[in-house]
Formats: C-alpha cells, sequence, structure tokens
C-alpha cells in the first residue's frame, strides 16, 4: 500500500509540474513567488475524491452541484486564478481577504505569499472542508470565517487584498469598504447580456482616496456567485 502510495504522490507531483510549465508559464505568469506556490501546494488534496483524477486540468472543477438544492460552486482553474493572484500583486507584509475559497486551495496558495490571510465561506459543508484541508496541509491556524461573502469580514479589516473566487455582477460596497488606502480587490465580472451565462473579464479594482478605479485583466469564465447576482430591475 506504500508503494502505491509513493507512485501517486509522484504521479500528481508530475501533474503539478506539467500544471505550471503549460498553463502557468506559458500565459503571463512570470511572478516567481506565485509560481513556486503553485508547484508547492497539492491541489489533488484540496478537491473531492470524484474529481481527484482532474485536479490539474484546466477547467472550473465543480465541488458543488446545482442539483443538490444549492448554488453550483467550483473551484477557477489554475490559470484563472494564477493569473488573479499575481495581478494583486501581493507583498510579504499585505493581509489578505480570501472571499468563496471553496475547498482552500486558493488559501493555501495565498498562505505562502502574505502575511496573513483570512478566509471566508458562506456554504457551511465548504467551510468544514477548507478548514479541515488547510489543517491537514499545517495550515490550521488560518482563520475560516462563515458568513454572507458579500459583507466581507469587518473585523478583520482592513485588507491590502481581497480575492474573489468566482463572479460577481454587483453588491460589492461592504468589501470596498474593507480595503486599505491603495489595496485591490480581484475578481470576475459577469459580462452583461451574453449568452454564455459563464462569461466573465478578470478585474481589478483599487482604492485610492477612497475612490475605486476598475481595471480589466483578460477573459474568463466562472459561475456566479449568488451573493454578488445583480438586482433585477423593474421595467415599466
Amino acid at each position: 500500500m506504500a508503494l502505491q502510495a509513493d507512485e501517486s504522490e509522484a504521479t500528481f507531483a508530475a501533474l503539478r509540474l506539467t500544471m505550471v510549465e503549460c498553463q502557468i508559464r506559458t500565459f503571463g505568469v512570470t511572478d516567481h513567488a506565485v509560481i513556486a506556490q503553485f508547484l508547492a501546494v497539492p491541489r489533488e488534496k484540496f478537491v473531492p475524491a470524484a474529481v481527484r483524477d482532474l485536479a490539474y486540468s484546466d477547467t472550473a472543477l465543480k465541488i458543488v452541484d446545482a442539483k443538490l438544492g444549492g448554488p453550483e460552486r467550483r473551484l477557477l482553474p489554475p490559470l484563472v486564478l494564477a493569473r488573479l493572484i499575481q495581478a494583486a500583486e501581493i507583498k510579504p507584509t499585505d493581509r489578505v481577504l480570501d472571499v468563496a475559497p471553496g475547498t482552500g486551495y486558493s488559501t493555501a496558495i495565498l498562505a505562502g505569499l502574505a502575511q496573513s490571510i483570512t478566509a471566508l465561506e458562506s456554504d457551511p459543508d465548504l467551510q468544514a472542508a477548507t478548514k479541515a484541508n488547510l489543517a491537514a496541509a499545517g495550515l490550521g491556524a488560518i482563520p475560516v470565517v462563515g458568513g454572507p461573502l458579500h459583507e466581507g469580514v469587518a473585523s478583520a479589516a482592513p485588507f491590502d487584498v481581497i480575492l474573489v473566487n468566482g463572479a460577481v455582477e454587483d453588491h460589492l460596497g461592504q468589501l470596498f469598504a474593507q480595503l486599505r488606502d491603495g489595496a485591490r480587490l480581484l475578481t470576475l465580472s459577469r459580462v452583461a447580456n451574453s449568452v454564455d451565462r459563464l462569461t466573465c473579464r478578470a478585474v481589478a479594482f483599487e482604492k485610492n482616496s477612497g475612490e475605486i478605479s476598475t481595471r480589466t485583466l483578460f477573459d474568463a469564465s466562472a459561475p456566479l456567485l449568488p451573493e454578488f447576482r445583480k438586482e433585477p430591475a423593474f421595467v415599466f
């Protein structure tokens, strides 16, 4: 059994290296610290067993099925996550809020880049999974807070970086309020009136003197996080 476990570890390590070399490095991710984290964190240990063999595929892995009664949730593809984190320009002294980490993979990546991380998850099962996965990775000291995603974690603010792991349409105001001046929020903005409900653009918001500026980064796709759904407008 030990030999089989060792073989499995070696297989996943090889797949992790391939992911970094063929998905991440070749599509504009050049930050050495970011690349090192994607090489170091075993993604297969942060995904459900049913999709473990797909841990290093360039896809958004489903972690909650909408058929089970709640909203569908997916982990962002590694390339999308890597490009968002690189755009955040995280410094070793930064305080980061990781919103909707799902199973904790993004939190584990961020843990090697910033001074402190707070994870916020609204789904109780995913919150429990994040806690368990981080503990298994030796990162059990990272606080994992439960609550509505759009409300952030005011008690731990202000933050230098906020990462939202999913698509948004609206309701970012409370998160913006928890950014310190000069800080950044990275997320995926849902493209209005798109035929494909997953079509988004990665965006970086920056707060300066209380004002929020927006910079478009690249095209991507992700399911909408319900807390950030825009309220339907009344048409007369």
